[in-house]
């Protein structure tokens, strides 16, 4: 059986004794299954130099696992009430520090307390910061996005969501589910698929399937921050218009010369959704030489 991990019962006690209930405005599901929250925390391969960060921690469930075998546990819990609760669980626990709020400040931009967590990380040994999360749905995609455009220092990423995020994760050209999202995770990472989780492995059941992955940082194709961040950018300009062809596209977010030099090396009477994830390399190369 391994480590004890928090059962439905033990959820709803918790939850009954704060005088709280699951709340549907946060996309509160509390995933239940033993076996799959030990199979997650197994797959981030945690060390005593590893920070995690945790999102939606909920009653702590998997928290109780990661700050056995990870140094530093950072969780992020936005529900205030849910955080009172896990500041009393985890009192006097001295790896954990725990943070009331929404992880994303904006779309686009994370919490500024979690951001200067992890660009203050410096691993000792082969430490590294990992993303180990049952995540909230509303905020997966947005967040997973930002910690790969702008967060270096998150190696790995392990994390259940729903199915329809994962395929969007997952998927390839000329699919329907092929984005930005596709592209940007899999220019920066291998991809592998934990498990698929149906409902009942969750409480409240949601009425959607979820999926586990594990996200392993590549070596970047990009010499720096600010061209990960250009990248990311012109991948998301042109799928604002990916109905249009690339030449239309493209036009909305290259200036001139860099059109031109895009046209020399790349076929842009195609649309966004059928070029690879390496052909968005290679045009994004082109465009800024």
């Amino acid at each position: 059986m391994g480590e004890h991990v928090q059962t439905k019962r033990e959820i709803e006690s918790t939850l009954a004794a704060a005088g709280l209930r699951p709340r549907k405005r946060f996309g509160q599901h509390f995933l239940i299954d033993g076996n799959l929250m030990r199979r997650l925390v197994d797959s981030a391969e945690l060390t005593p130099d590893d920070l995690v960060l945790e999102v939606g921690p909920g009653t702590g469930g998997l928290t109780d696992l990661l700050v056995r075998r990870a140094g530093r546990v950072i969780c992020v819990e936005i529900d205030r009430d849910l955080a009172a609760v896990l500041a009393e669980r985890f009192r006097g626990v001295g790896n954990i520090t725990l943070i009331q709020g929404d992880v994303l400040r904006t779309k686009h931009l994370i919490m500024p307390e979690v951001a200067e967590v992890i660009r203050k990380y410096s691993g000792s040994g082969e430490g590294c910061v990992k993303l180990v999360a049952n995540l909230p749905y509303q905020s997966a995609t947005p967040l997973v996005m930002n910690l790969l455009v702008d967060f270096p220092q998150v190696r790995r990423l392990c994390f259940t969501v729903q199915a329809e995020v994962g395929e969007r994760i997952l998927s390839q050209p000329n699919c329907k589910a092929y984005g930005p999202l596709s592209i940007i995770a899999q220019t920066l990472c291998t991809i592998e698929t934990v498990a698929r989780i149906g409902p009942q492995s969750f409480w409240p059941r949601p009425e959607v399937h979820s999926v586990m992955l594990r996200m392993d940082a590549l070596p970047s194709p990009f010499a720096d921050h600010a061209d990960r961040a250009r990248f990311a950018a012109l991948v998301r300009g042109a799928f604002e218009h990916r109905r249009k062809t690339l030449r239309s596209a493209l036009a909305y977010v290259l200036d001139e010369p860099a059109m031109t030099r895009v046209c020399k090396t790349c076929d842009v009477s195609r649309r966004p959704e059928q070029l690879t994830v390496q052909e968005w390399v290679s045009l994004f190369r082109a465009g800024d030489d």
